[in-house]
């Protein structure tokens, strides 16, 4: 039963390949029990691209990104390239991919799975059954805005200079994917700024609730200086559903919100273009993980954070919603039932490899769907 979805993988670097591979045996499950049909093509990024072809993803491979429904990246990077000019680095690969897909929402969600409360900073009753979704504007604001640089003053000081600039366009648009994301939630939505001294922050407040009396108010708005945000995210994270933020701001409460997990190693994120006239976007799917290459080929990465990247892609690229919530289930089963890759650690519990991993969810997979 074909589905005439196209994902493209790009496994990249360090654990990269060996993460992905779990990837492979849940999209092979999905076609032997669930007649999930995808057409899956492969290609290089980062320093594999460069040891390849000589640059960090080539034009074939960046055709492929823009014929598909969806591209699955593992991680860029490495020692091994670190010489090389700035142009020319694993990382361009990926930055050209957001670049050049125009993917200017990224989605960061902030899950807390009850067998890993112990391993969150915060008290265990602050962070139990903790999910929140952080969506940050990825293409805007200061770190893109003009005039930017550092200059030499006359009087042989320095200045640097970067400018926060957003249009109604830019914020509606990220926006709209929030309360699109929170109308399958819980129905709240929390926008962060600094609109008591920033005048872009005036205009990204004003917005957002215009967008959200015309085309949402079904969905509640509340809005939060981005200062306070974080400070309420430690101190009462479970009041909030979804979090939409600029650029900066989302930069920064999005890694805040991940340590409230306790592990980077089990966060994954999407990053989505616009809706086109059928409702298809361009997305980006990744492992908040980068590519560890202390650890690479030892089999012993958690490919945790790349499944449920793939669960997201399933809910959110390739109308796969039920598949998604089936993977997400057997991730927390395996956790229930004690199995931890290094970084997830705990006293008593079975310490297993990448590959054991993928096998274990592989197998409860089995049981929910007998």
């Amino acid at each position: 039963m074909g589905s005439g979805k196209m994902l493209l993988i790009l496994a990249g670097d360090g654990i990269g390949p060996e993460v992905m591979a779990e990837v492979r045996r849940l999209i092979e499950w999905l076609e032997r029990k669930r007649g999930f049909g995808l057409q899956v093509i492969e290609g290089l990024v980062g320093g594999a691209a460069i040891d390849a072809h000589g640059v960090p993803i080539d034009e074939a491979t960046m055709a492929d990104a823009m014929a598909a429904d969806a591209v699955l990246l593992g991680a860029v990077g490495g020692p091994k390239w670190d010489s090389l000019p700035f142009e020319r680095k694993p990382e361009r690969g990926l930055l050209r991919l957001r670049k050049d897909l125009e993917l200017f929402a990224n989605l960061r969600p902030a899950v807390v799975f009850n067998a890993l409360v112990d391993a969150s900073p915060l008290k265990p009753e602050l962070v139990r059954g903790l999910d929140i979704m952080i969506v940050r504007e990825l293409t805007g604001g200061v770190y893109f805005g003009e005039p930017r640089g550092i200059e030499t003053l006359a009087d042989g000081s320095r200045r640097g200079v970067n400018t926060q600039v957003y249009t109604t366009e830019e914020i509606r648009r990220v926006a709209r994917v929030a309360f699109e994301i929170a109308a399958g939630r819980s129905k709240r939505v929390c926008s962060a700024d600094k609109a008591n001294v920033m005048e872009s922050g005036v205009l990204w407040r004003e917005e957002v609730q215009r967008l959200h009396d015309e085309a949402f108010p079904d969905i509640e708005l509340t809005h939060m200086y981005a200062d306070n945000c974080a400070m309420q995210l430690v101190r009462n994270p479970s009041q909030f559903d979804v979090i939409v933020t600029d650029n900066l701001f989302g930069d920064i409460l999005s890694d805040e919100a991940a340590m409230l997990t306790g592990s980077l190693g089990m966060l994954p994120s999407a990053s989505l273009g616009a809706a086109d006239a059928v409702g298809r976007r361009r997305a980006l799917y990744e492992p908040v993980h980068g590519s560890a290459p202390d650890i690479a080929g030892k089999g012993i990465a958690n490919p945790l954070a790349v499944i449920l990247s793939f669960a997201m892609c399933l809910r959110l690229s390739l109308d796969r919603a039920g598949d998604a919530a089936l993977i997400e289930a057997a991730v927390q089963r395996v956790l229930d039932g004690g199995l931890r890759t290094a970084d997830i650690m705990q006293v008593d519990k079975a310490r297993i490899s990448t590959r054991v991993m993928g096998e274990a969810i592989i197998r409860e997979l089995d049981k929910i769907a007998a």
